[in-house]
């Protein structure tokens, strides 16, 4: 099980609210441009030890760069760095990386076999489309996997559509090319040696075990980040791939237990020069689809950007919730008697 690399969203903030969780589910950053690492001024590296297993997601096609990056991940402490050959953004094209590399496997297999070589004890994963543009066959899946295997991939994550460089947005690119999950099953049956994960429109745990009984792993995108809760089933499912579990989401009592928890993370990040906003946006999608869901969101929406204090933002807004479950509560109460 694993979460998404997603540009603007899996930041550090949001993988330390993720963990609180799951326990065991690799999270992986937002995509971390060579360049920013190299040259930026920012730490794009920083991550707290509860985030572990983490995986630092790398955006480039420069050989000695990718690999310049990989040694100083490892001596951070990542244990494993992917590339990114799935983005289809025009800022990524332009920088000839993402989604654009599939039509160049020898640029992939030369950065992985750089970055092994940098750093021997990393693992090195790809994450990827289907294909791009045209270029949408299985031979040409095959042919780029073929060459990143020789050079020493082993672990590959798909995402189960192709990607169009021209003419959608990255949005339009997550929903309108569709779902071909049986090409990722084709892939795993082919390479059967090859650590094979599956991403891409999956928003159940029925989903999930469905999909664990034909690839090694399943990767989870927006429903990970717009339903937290969501993620209160992963442990159970990583423990047992073969049964749906009984909770399929976090109780109410968990993620409450999580804003508790948050709150002093928030007070040390405002103590460092932080905004509340920069952690309490992630926290939007908590109480999905219960009553107070959309008081929560409100409330976080509009004190949060100019909040100050992180347990008077939390415990507002969650006595708004609570407010909204009484009265759902009680609206259930009065039906119930009225049936009677």
């Amino acid at each position: 099980m694993a979460i998404a690399p997603m540009l603007d969203w899996t930041d550090r903030h949001c993988r330390y609210f993720h963990r609180l969780f799951t326990e065991k589910t690799v999270l992986f950053t937002e995509m971390v441009t060579t360049g920013a690492i190299i040259h930026g001024k920012y730490d794009h590296l920083t991550f707290d030890p509860a985030e572990q297993p983490v995986v630092l997601q790398l955006g480039g096609s420069d050989p000695q760069a990718m690999a310049e990056c990989a040694a100083r991940a490892y001596e951070r402490g990542y244990q494993a760095v992917d590339i990114n050959v799935g983005c289809p953004s025009d800022r990524v094209k332009n920088g000839s990386f993402g989604a654009c590399l599939m039509a160049e496997p020898e640029t992939v297999a030369a950065c992985v076999a750089a970055m092994q070589k940098a750093a021997p004890g990393l693992r090195v994963s790809v994450k990827t489309r289907l294909g791009i543009d045209e270029h949408d066959s299985d031979a040409f899946l095959y042919r780029f996997i073929d060459t990143i295997a020789a050079a020493g991939c082993q672990y590959l994550t798909l995402h189960a559509r192709k990607a169009w460089l021209n003419g959608l947005s990255p949005k339009q690119n997550r929903e309108i090319p569709p779902l071909q999950y049986e090409r990722v099953y084709r892939a795993k049956q082919r390479y059967p040696d090859l650590h094979i994960m599956i991403n891409g429109g999956i928003t159940t745990a029925t989903d999930i075990v469905n999909h664990l009984t034909q690839v090694d792993g399943v990767m989870i995108g927006r429903e990970a980040y717009q339903n937290p809760a969501f993620l209160g089933c992963f442990d159970a499912l990583l423990t047992d791939p073969t049964t749906v579990p009984t909770a399929q989401v976090a109780s109410f009592a968990e993620q409450v237990q999580v804003v508790e928890q948050m709150i002093p993370y928030i007070e040390s990040h405002l103590q460092q020069g932080g905004r509340c906003w920069h952690v309490a946006r992630h926290m939007l999608g908590l109480f999905q689809g219960q009553p107070g869901a959309k008081r929560w969101r409100q409330h976080l929406s509009q004190q949060g950007p100019l909040a100050t204090d992180a347990e008077q933002l939390m415990r507002n807004a969650l006595a708004l919730v609570l407010v909204e479950r009484e009265k759902f509560d009680q609206r259930i109460a009065e039906m119930t008697n009225e049936s009677i």
